[in-house]
């Protein structure tokens, strides 16, 4: 072969050995960036699911729509935490703190929940305050039709929002406003039937029969300030501080916690303002000795028959309270589910602050959504050590 094909065919070698290392180097490198981006996808699907509204998103929780938004990198959208879409990945889902937060990086309003309109939780919650107004002026009752063709909705539909957003079903609303109203009345000290018929009630005899749940006792001791009932009371001391237990004739009415046993002692004149108030006599002191007892030891139960006065939706927290087993917790959240009103968490929150019975109804077992101790009425140092004593808290 002359020199020249011999050069050729080297320089042809050569070249096919440049291209297959150009070709292998190739190959490696995106190995390389493949296992890199594997890598940073993990992280930050990680850092997404670590992120407490990632929860919210998985729920579609509309409690959480207004507090934040989510994009989504492969769609290029921006949505409400309740985006009824299919859910995306972790690593393509970024967090905003508003709208504009999530336009600025780039990202579009979402067609389907059209989070740069007003939210649809919103308008139902306009919708049901504009519904309680009409049932609280009222003289009678709206029949439901009425009320539901006034908000938009069909009556399934403005019935089931209406319990979730409230608590109550409208008819129960009604009832605890006449309640309401019938109570702010007699405390004026008119005549009881006029205080009937003003509050809205159609006859004496449905309001007499409902009258020892709406005033816990009949309407001319209400009136009266509790005048002629009687209650006894004790004042003991526990571990906690102050105890002050109180019996009318129907059954326990207070449970108190504190420091200062006087200032015990005013509280239970203040909502038995005429009330006669007699010490305990020695069948009551073995009363108080029983609740004291529960209350260093948690476990050997208390059973008691209870005078509980409250709203409709108030006492239905209360009972589901005390359904709640000593050694645990639950949320408000969780509360507010169990009754039917899943919307209601701040209602249900402010139904245990109004719990008079401590121990009896046992508000301190309620935590926080993250488990963290919120405010207890007898203070959250107390709250923690009754947890402890029933095991609930390390």
């Amino acid at each position: 072969m002359p020199f020249t094909g011999v050069r050729h065919e080297f320089d042809r070698k050569q070249r096919s050995v440049g291209v297959r290392r150009a070709a292998y180097s190739r190959r490696v490198q995106s190995i390389d960036e493949s296992a890199m981006n594997a890598a940073a996808k993990t992280e930050r699907a990680n850092t997404t699911v670590a992120d407490p509204r990632w929860q919210a998103v998985l729920d579609r929780d509309a409690g959480a729509d207004g507090t934040f938004y989510y994009s989504v990198a492969t769609t290029g959208v921006y949505c409400r935490p309740s985006c009824g879409a299919r859910q995306p990945r972790p690593e393509h889902v970024a967090f905003h703190a508003s709208r504009e937060a999530a336009e600025r990086a780039g990202f579009r309003p979402c067609k389907r929940c059209r989070p740069d309109a007003e939210s649809q939780e919103a308008r139902y919650t306009a919708q049901i305050a504009a519904a309680c107004q009409v049932i609280e002026a009222a003289e009678t009752m709206p029949d439901l039709t009425t009320l539901a063709q006034a908000a938009g909705l069909s009556n399934g539909h403005f019935h089931r929002i209406f319990k979730r957003s409230t608590g109550l079903t409208p008819r129960q609303y009604a009832a605890a406003h006449r309640g309401e109203r019938v109570r702010t009345a007699l405390a004026r000290g008119g005549r009881v039937t006029d205080a009937i018929y003003e509050s809205g009630y159609n006859s004496s005899g449905r309001f007499y029969s409902a009258a020892a749940d709406v005033l816990g006792m009949t309407p001319s001791r209400y009136r009266a300030g509790g005048r002629a009932e009687t209650i006894r009371f004790a004042i003991g001391q526990c571990s906690l501080g102050a105890i002050l237990v109180a019996r009318s004739e129907r059954g326990v009415c207070a449970i108190l916690l504190g420091d200062d046993p006087e200032r015990l002692a005013r509280d239970l004149q203040d909502r038995f303002p005429n009330a006669t108030l007699l010490g305990g006599d020695a069948e009551f002191e073995r009363l108080v000795a029983h609740v004291v007892g529960f209350v260093e030891a948690p476990a050997q139960g208390l059973d008691l028959p209870l005078h509980v006065r409250g709203t409709a939706f108030q006492q239905r927290v209360w009972q589901a309270l005390c359904r709640i087993p000593p050694g645990s917790t639950v949320s408000y959240r969780e509360i507010a589910e169990r009754i039917g009103a899943p919307s209601a968490t701040r209602a249900v929150a402010q139904a245990c602050a109004a719990n008079a019975l401590a121990v009896a109804i046992p508000c301190h077992r309620v935590v926080r959504t993250d488990g963290e101790l919120s405010g207890y009425r007898w203070g959250v140092e107390r709250k923690r050590a009754l947890l402890r004593r029933e095991g609930s808290l390390a």
